[in-house]
């Protein structure tokens, strides 16, 4: 049974940082793409950023470029976003994916296993 398990959400001011860390059990991810996608209330699920298998290709969403940074441990099977320059409209569930590719992608589609998701709320 593959778990997706997301840790590290919570309430931070604008401006302050948080970092989220998923860790992957039943199959390794290694050769697999994983990204991190949020959803606020009343909206639907939308990208955030994503990481090849290596970790040497990232994408991100325009609204979270400069800001937020995508990274992985394949050692550990684990993948983080570090999120610094907080604003309030980046209040929302954050969650993880993983992929059975080893090519990113930006959709929800691209990406079978989720994670249950973790709260962040940034307060103005």
């Amino acid at each position: 049974q593959v778990q997706l398990v997301e840790v590290g959400g919570g309430l931070v001011q604008a401006g302050g940082s948080l970092r989220l860390s998923c860790a992957a059990s039943g199959r390794t991810f290694s050769s697999s793409a994983m990204a991190w996608f949020r959803q606020a209330p009343g909206k639907e699920r939308e990208f955030v950023a994503t990481i090849s298998w290596t970790g040497k290709t990232t994408y991100y969403a325009d609204s979270v470029k400069g800001r937020f940074t995508i990274s992985r441990d394949n050692a550990k099977n684990t993948v983080y976003l570090q999120m610094n320059s907080l604003k309030p409209e980046d209040t929302a569930v954050y969650y993880c994916a993983g992929s059975v590719v080893a090519v990113p992608a930006v959709s929800v589609q691209g990406y079978r296993y989720w994670g249950q998701g973790t709260q962040v709320t940034v307060s103005s």
